[in-house]
């Protein structure tokens, strides 16, 4: 009597992609923006406490979208994009390419959405395709900064990092495409926990200008 085999792969925990340096500012902001409106609110008086209460009300959500919020999620079915206001869910069926020009950016039925967390850098990109001769001056040590079109027969390529996180999710796609689990349509759902919160900041600050 033979034995069923597994029609699928079993999924692995998501692989996430953030900038580390954004979600630094980001937290560098927040605590400038605290401080800063905080002190309004225990010492200022008058109009001047609701004007930081706005203040921080509108920016802090900004702030949060745009440093911390962005991340892209990948797992062996579908990638999962959180922007800034938007979180798009990718099965790999559905992506039609991932590539990294002036930004990152992933088409999928015929539509185009950027990977706010994969910033490109064209000064990383150029250093990485720039041959350099291997010797005392490398970080690695000796023979580290080789050439790529001499690399040994095998090893990867040198990258930058935005061009090695397309890499991995390219093959993920090519991997997971024909996937059961990987079947399906783009999803796009507002982040409307961002947008309330920017929105309801703005209109107290109008509100403000409005009566003085």
């Amino acid at each position: 009597m033979s034995s069923q085999q597994p029609t699928d792969e079993p999924v692995y925990d998501d692989r996430t992609y953030r900038s580390s340096m954004a979600v630094v500012s980001g937290v560098l902001l927040l605590a400038l923006l605290a401080w800063l409106c905080g002190d309004v609110v225990v010492r200022g008086s008058g109009n001047a406490r609701w004007f930081a209460v706005a203040i921080a009300l509108f920016a802090a959500p900004l702030v949060v979208a745009f440093t911390i919020r962005p991340a892209v999620f990948a797992n062996e079915d579908r990638m999962r994009v959180r922007n800034p206001f938007r979180i798009i869910e990718l099965p790999w069926a559905a992506v039609d390419a991932v590539r990294a020009g002036y930004s990152t950016e992933v088409l999928a039925e015929g539509s185009k959405y950027q990977l706010w967390s994969v910033p490109v850098s064209l000064r990383e990109r150029k250093k990485a395709q720039r041959p350099q001769r291997g010797g005392r001056g490398g970080l690695l040590g000796q023979g580290a900064n080789v050439p790529n079109t001499s690399a040994p027969a095998g090893t990867e390529p040198q990258r930058s990092q935005a061009d090695q996180v397309v890499h991995e999710l390219r093959e993920l796609a090519e991997r997971g495409a024909s996937r059961a689990g990987a079947q399906g349509s783009v999803r796009v759902r507002w982040s409307y926990e961002v947008i309330a919160p920017a929105v309801a900041g703005a209109v107290l600050l109008i509100v403000l200008l409005a009566v003085l």
